[in-house]
């Protein structure tokens, strides 16, 4: 669907040749091209002033689950479930077709800045695709006449222990995030593949992330139902040093700066100087009191005392939901609640009973994980794993019965 950011009009409902699920869609840099690809491997390019199709084309093997365009607009990289990246120029020609994530690509993402070889001097897009294998790939696209398309493999980035879901390049092209199964966000200097800074924050898969463009800041999307928005520090961003909500470190093990860096995030930069002049580090904060705040740190106003309490408080709560989270097997990969009567469907996962039956019952017939078809609607129930859940729980009321 089309919309006007202007009104939220509908503009346009433009149908897959196929009548296949579209699995994504992006515009041209230019708006001039709308690209949409589908479960069936179905490419659309589609004349985005006129709302017609234009193009259209197919996907070697597998569903059309990832797409990019140059930032010039010239061509565009289409990733599918079996692995393969695909070039395509703006006449819907196929260029290139490359095996590149043996189980799969998730996404893949242009960078806006072209980049120099350093061997020949030619400029080069960068490209990054990440994959079902937990890896990151860093490529090079050379667009050039004389050779025509020409993808050269740069390097692998690593770090995550679970799918990579989501990646994207800074505005200037020295940065990328990818946020993975493992629930970590992970920003990358490119040049050197050093891994500058590895964010926790979120308790459940990272399936979305994106740097604004011309400010530093960084926003990340999860299946915790949270957008967490991250500022960099303006003078030491290339250093990968972030200003963040709440640190991956546990907060009574925070340092002074951690802790400052904290009062800025909660818009309380008022008290910066005071808690500088008294070295309150992660410990020291969570030790503060009513009478502490108003005698030892002299802090006058009334609602500041209480705005740094009640601040200090959902810290140490979200400290105690984060020790106690749900194992993330024991999660219905549709609701992201706990299971109470999980099933195994055909493609193998466990799912909520309910939620799987309304998944089916909605016509819909692919796996909610994998996006493929499902060989059967047969559900099979998981007494195994409803048995753990039940032993889980049991803990969990034990333990807290006891503190």
């Amino acid at each position: 669907m089309v919309w006007d950011t202007r009104d939220g009009r509908r503009l346009a409902v433009l149908e897959q040749p196929g009548g296949s699920p579209v699995r994504v869609c992006r515009f041209s840099p230019e708006s001039t091209y709308l690209v949409s690809g589908a479960a069936d491997g179905s490419v659309v390019l589609w004349n985005a002033q006129s709302l017609k199709l234009y193009r259209s084309g197919n996907a070697k093997d597998g569903s059309l689950v990832a797409c990019a365009f140059s930032p010039n607009g010239n061509f565009f990289v289409t990733g599918s479930s079996c692995g393969d990246l695909t070039i395509w120029d703006d006449k819907m020609r196929c260029l290139y077709n490359e095996k590149t994530h043996d189980l799969g690509v998730t996404c893949c993402d242009i960078s806006s800045q072209p980049v120099s070889d350093g061997e020949r001097g030619s400029r080069y897009f960068q490209m990054a695709s990440c994959g079902q294998d937990n890896q990151i790939k860093l490529w090079l696209i050379l667009f050039a006449d004389s050779v025509g398309i020409e993808l050269k493999y740069k390097c692998t980035l690593s770090g995550h222990s679970a799918p990579v879901l989501a990646c994207a390049f800074s505005y200037d092209g020295q940065m990328l995030v990818s946020g993975s199964v493992d629930k970590c966000v992970i920003i990358y200097e490119t040049n050197t593949g050093n891994i500058l800074h590895t964010l926790s924050q979120h308790t459940r898969y990272v399936t979305t992330c994106a740097f604004a463009p011309y400010i530093l800041l960084l926003a990340t999307g999860s299946m915790d139902k949270t957008v967490n928005i991250w500022q960099f520090d303006h003078k030491q961003a290339c250093s990968g040093n972030i200003i963040e909500n709440e640190s991956k470190i546990a907060v009574e093990n925070w340092s002074e700066e951690d802790v400052l860096a904290w009062l800025h995030a909660q818009g309380l930069t008022d008290l910066v100087g005071i808690f500088k002049m008294n070295n309150i580090d992660g410990k020291e904060l969570l030790n503060l009191t009513k009478e502490s705040l108003t005698n030892e740190l002299k802090i006058e106003s009334l609602g500041l005392r209480s705005k740094v309490l009640r601040k200090i408080e959902e810290l140490r709560m979200k400290m105690e939901s984060v020790s106690v989270a749900i194992p993330d097997e024991f999660l219905c990969p549709i609701t992201r609640e706990l299971m109470k009567d999980p099933v195994i469907a055909a493609d193998g996962y466990s799912y909520e009973k309910d939620a799987m039956e309304n998944w089916i019952n909605n016509k819909r017939r692919s796996s909610p994980m994998t996006n493929l078809p499902l060989p059967s609607l047969l559900l099979t129930p998981n007494r195994t794993l409803k048995m753990a859940i039940s032993r889980w729980l049991e803990t969990q009321q034990e333990h807290s019965e006891t503190t």
